[in-house]
Protein backbone atom coordinates (compact mmCIF):
# COMPACT_ATOMS: atom_id res chain seq x y z
CA UNK A 1 0.00 0.00 0.00
CA UNK A 2 1.42 3.79 -1.01
CA UNK A 3 2.25 5.50 2.02
CA UNK A 4 -0.22 8.83 2.68
CA UNK A 5 0.88 12.01 4.49
CA UNK A 6 -1.34 14.85 5.24
CA UNK A 7 0.05 17.73 4.55
CA UNK A 8 -2.55 20.50 6.04
CA UNK A 9 -1.53 22.87 8.51
CA UNK A 10 -2.52 22.43 12.13
CA UNK A 11 -5.80 22.60 12.88
CA UNK A 12 -7.27 22.41 9.48
CA UNK A 13 -8.62 19.32 10.43
CA UNK A 14 -5.60 16.94 10.98
CA UNK A 15 -7.33 14.93 13.91
CA UNK A 16 -10.32 14.14 11.96
CA UNK A 17 -8.77 12.62 9.03
CA UNK A 18 -6.15 10.62 11.26
CA UNK A 19 -9.42 9.26 13.26
CA UNK A 20 -11.18 8.60 9.63
CA UNK A 21 -8.14 6.94 8.19
CA UNK A 22 -7.82 4.81 11.63
CA UNK A 23 -11.11 3.39 11.41
CA UNK A 24 -10.60 2.47 7.99
CA UNK A 25 -8.33 0.07 9.36
CA UNK A 26 -4.93 1.87 8.87
CA UNK A 27 -1.99 2.91 10.64
CA UNK A 28 -1.65 6.25 11.43
CA UNK A 29 1.03 8.61 13.42
CA UNK A 30 0.01 12.07 14.06
CA UNK A 31 2.80 13.74 13.81
CA UNK A 32 5.86 11.09 13.19
CA UNK A 33 9.45 12.11 14.27
CA UNK A 34 11.64 8.89 13.65
CA UNK A 35 12.85 6.48 10.69
CA UNK A 36 10.72 3.79 12.35
CA UNK A 37 7.23 5.98 12.79
CA UNK A 38 7.68 6.65 8.92
CA UNK A 39 8.08 3.04 8.36
CA UNK A 40 5.55 1.48 10.35
CA UNK A 41 2.76 3.76 9.65
CA UNK A 42 0.38 4.00 6.70
CA UNK A 43 -0.75 7.48 7.07
CA UNK A 44 1.22 10.32 8.78
CA UNK A 45 -0.18 13.71 9.64
CA UNK A 46 0.66 17.06 10.91
CA UNK A 47 4.19 17.86 11.71
CA UNK A 48 6.62 17.64 10.22
CA UNK A 49 4.38 16.18 6.87
CA UNK A 50 3.16 20.13 6.22
CA UNK A 51 6.73 21.25 6.16
CA UNK A 52 8.80 17.99 4.77
CA UNK A 53 6.17 16.97 1.98
CA UNK A 54 9.09 17.41 -1.15
CA UNK A 55 11.40 15.77 1.18
CA UNK A 56 8.86 12.76 1.62
CA UNK A 57 7.73 12.88 -1.76
CA UNK A 58 11.65 11.67 -2.85
CA UNK A 59 11.86 9.49 0.03
CA UNK A 60 8.49 7.27 -0.67
CA UNK A 61 7.83 6.86 -4.35
CA UNK A 62 4.26 6.41 -5.35
CA UNK A 63 3.11 7.88 -1.96
CA UNK A 64 -0.21 10.24 -2.09
CA UNK A 65 -0.39 13.66 -0.39
CA UNK A 66 -3.47 14.92 1.10
CA UNK A 67 -3.69 18.46 1.10
CA UNK A 68 -6.66 20.00 4.00
CA UNK A 69 -7.80 23.51 3.39
CA UNK A 70 -10.15 25.45 5.91
CA UNK A 71 -12.29 29.07 5.54
CA UNK A 72 -8.25 31.32 6.44
CA UNK A 73 -10.88 33.47 8.65
CA UNK A 74 -11.95 30.43 10.53
CA UNK A 75 -8.25 29.24 10.77
CA UNK A 76 -6.05 32.03 12.23
CA UNK A 77 -8.08 32.52 15.22
CA UNK A 78 -7.49 29.15 15.93
CA UNK A 79 -3.92 28.70 15.08
CA UNK A 80 -3.69 31.97 16.82
CA UNK A 81 -4.99 29.88 20.72
CA UNK A 82 -2.66 27.03 19.27
CA UNK A 83 0.72 28.81 18.59
CA UNK A 84 0.05 30.98 22.40
CA UNK A 85 -0.22 27.60 24.27
CA UNK A 86 2.49 26.06 22.45
CA UNK A 87 4.89 29.00 22.53
CA UNK A 88 7.00 28.46 25.28
CA UNK A 89 7.38 24.92 24.11
CA UNK A 90 8.47 26.00 20.74
CA UNK A 91 11.82 28.24 22.21
CA UNK A 92 14.64 26.46 20.23
CA UNK A 93 16.68 26.02 23.36
CA UNK A 94 14.40 25.93 26.01
CA UNK A 95 11.56 24.36 24.90
CA UNK A 96 10.43 20.88 25.62
CA UNK A 97 9.29 20.14 22.09
CA UNK A 98 10.48 17.66 19.73
CA UNK A 99 13.48 19.45 17.37
CA UNK A 100 11.76 17.92 14.54
CA UNK A 101 8.98 19.41 15.45
CA UNK A 102 10.04 22.79 16.41
CA UNK A 103 11.93 23.28 12.91
CA UNK A 104 9.03 21.87 11.74
CA UNK A 105 6.75 24.72 13.06
CA UNK A 106 9.77 27.27 12.70
CA UNK A 107 9.67 26.70 8.64
CA UNK A 108 5.86 27.96 8.94
CA UNK A 109 5.61 30.36 11.49
CA UNK A 110 8.90 32.38 12.91
CA UNK A 111 9.84 32.80 16.03
CA UNK A 112 9.47 36.64 15.47
CA UNK A 113 6.40 36.52 13.44
CA UNK A 114 3.59 38.54 15.13
CA UNK A 115 0.22 36.92 15.91
CA UNK A 116 -1.54 39.21 13.79
CA UNK A 117 -4.63 38.15 12.10
CA UNK A 118 -2.91 39.30 8.04
CA UNK A 119 0.48 37.75 9.48
CA UNK A 120 -0.42 34.20 10.14
CA UNK A 121 -3.03 34.59 7.16
CA UNK A 122 0.21 34.85 4.85
CA UNK A 123 2.01 32.24 6.25
CA UNK A 124 -1.18 29.85 5.32
CA UNK A 125 -1.60 31.42 2.02
CA UNK A 126 1.95 31.13 1.22
CA UNK A 127 2.09 27.74 2.37
CA UNK A 128 -1.07 26.79 0.06
CA UNK A 129 0.78 28.25 -2.54
CA UNK A 130 3.49 26.24 -2.55
CA UNK A 131 1.91 22.97 -2.07
CA UNK A 132 -0.28 23.63 -4.99
CA UNK A 133 2.71 24.63 -7.09
CA UNK A 134 4.61 21.44 -6.25
CA UNK A 135 1.83 19.26 -7.04
CA UNK A 136 -0.05 20.97 -10.37
CA UNK A 137 -1.52 18.42 -12.82
CA UNK A 138 -0.61 15.43 -10.49
CA UNK A 139 -3.15 12.67 -9.62
CA UNK A 140 -1.34 11.65 -6.11
CA UNK A 141 -2.87 14.63 -4.97
CA UNK A 142 -5.95 15.09 -3.24
CA UNK A 143 -6.91 18.76 -1.47
CA UNK A 144 -10.34 18.78 0.66
CA UNK A 145 -12.19 20.41 3.57
CA UNK A 146 -12.89 18.59 6.18
CA UNK A 147 -15.77 21.09 6.80
CA UNK A 148 -17.88 20.35 3.10
CA UNK A 149 -20.11 18.00 2.82
CA UNK A 150 -18.89 14.53 1.15
CA UNK A 151 -15.34 15.56 1.99
CA UNK A 152 -14.93 12.06 3.66
CA UNK A 153 -16.58 10.33 0.83
CA UNK A 154 -13.77 12.02 -1.46
CA UNK A 155 -10.75 11.02 0.40
CA UNK A 156 -12.09 7.12 0.22
CA UNK A 157 -12.46 7.33 -3.52
CA UNK A 158 -9.13 8.94 -3.57
CA UNK A 159 -7.22 5.98 -1.81
CA UNK A 160 -9.92 2.97 -3.37
CA UNK A 161 -10.95 2.17 -0.53
CA UNK A 162 -15.02 1.08 -0.58
CA UNK A 163 -17.62 3.80 0.35
CA UNK A 164 -19.80 2.35 2.44
CA UNK A 165 -21.23 4.37 6.27
CA UNK A 166 -20.41 8.01 6.97
CA UNK A 167 -19.53 10.44 3.89
CA UNK A 168 -18.54 13.32 5.97
CA UNK A 169 -16.05 13.91 8.82
CA UNK A 170 -16.29 13.54 12.22
CA UNK A 171 -15.87 17.03 14.22
CA UNK A 172 -12.99 16.64 16.46
CA UNK A 173 -10.55 18.82 18.33
CA UNK A 174 -12.77 21.88 17.91
CA UNK A 175 -12.86 24.90 19.58
CA UNK A 176 -9.87 25.40 22.84
CA UNK A 177 -9.73 21.46 22.05
CA UNK A 178 -6.47 20.45 21.41
CA UNK A 179 -5.51 17.16 22.53
CA UNK A 180 -8.27 14.93 21.48
CA UNK A 181 -5.89 12.40 19.62
CA UNK A 182 -3.73 12.06 22.69
CA UNK A 183 -7.40 10.87 24.26
CA UNK A 184 -8.96 8.91 21.25
CA UNK A 185 -7.62 5.17 21.82
CA UNK A 186 -7.16 2.72 18.48
CA UNK A 187 -4.98 -0.42 18.33
CA UNK A 188 -3.78 0.87 15.02
CA UNK A 189 -2.62 4.35 16.37
CA UNK A 190 1.27 4.55 15.98
CA UNK A 191 4.10 6.27 18.20
CA UNK A 192 5.24 9.70 17.00
CA UNK A 193 8.96 8.75 18.72
CA UNK A 194 8.62 5.31 17.68
CA UNK A 195 12.60 3.75 18.21
CA UNK A 196 14.34 1.31 15.47
CA UNK A 197 17.18 0.23 14.39
CA UNK A 198 18.64 3.61 14.21
CA UNK A 199 16.73 4.77 17.51
CA UNK A 200 15.07 7.96 17.24
CA UNK A 201 17.10 9.29 14.59
CA UNK A 202 14.73 11.09 11.67
CA UNK A 203 15.83 11.07 8.13
CA UNK A 204 18.60 13.30 6.90
CA UNK A 205 18.61 15.52 3.99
Amino acid sequence: MSKIFIIGLPRTGTTSISVALLEMGLLVAHTAFTKKAFEMADAVSDAPCFSDYMHLDTLFPGAKFIYLSRDVDKWVPSITMLLQKMAPHLEPKTGKFNPILKRSFHSLFPATLPLTHNALAECYLNHERAVFTYFKDRNDFLAIDVSEPNSLLKLKQFLGKTVEGDTDFPKLNVGRQVANWKEYKHPNKINSNLAGAEHRKYFDY
